[in-house]
């Protein structure tokens, strides 16, 4: 896997992906995108996002929705790393088997989902997780 980011203005940077897709991140205060440490945040939610739906669809479960909230916590000092990572799992869908979607999302957080399993390795994740009637 391969990227280049390049800088674009100020502290605008345009990141390009091997695949040829583009993303525009902002380290001033994310003014006009998103900042570098967000996407490592949306990252975990969208690796593990495809995990879950991955899972329940394999499973048979009638999934109409599914969200991922995330909180995250920061050290107070430079460098400012993540400390501590949640991520709330909200699956919508009809008849859903409470069992199947724990068992997706624990297999998510501690075998498949490798932005989680990564940054597992310098600060504490926790995850939950709702189900909520299509």
């Amino acid at each position: 896997m391969k990227a280049t980011v390049s800088w674009s203005k100020e502290l605008q940077f345009i990141g390009e992906s091997s695949s040829g897709h583009q993303i525009l991140m902002d380290g001033d205060g994310a003014k006009a995108a998103a900042s570098p440490m967000e996407y490592v945040l949306m990252a975990a939610g969208g690796c593990s996002s495809v995990d879950v739906i991955s899972i329940l669809s394999k499973a048979r479960q009638q999934v109409s929705d599914c969200k991922v909230n995330l909180e995250a916590q920061r050290a107070d000092s430079t460098p400012r790393v993540f400390t501590h990572i949640h991520l709330e799992f909200v699956v919508s869908g009809t008849d859903l088997s409470e069992k199947h979607v724990a068992r997706a999302v624990q297999l998510s957080m501690d075998k498949y989902c490798s932005v989680s399993l990564m940054l597992g390795k310098a600060c504490e994740i926790s995850h939950s997780y709702r189900i909520e009637a299509a």
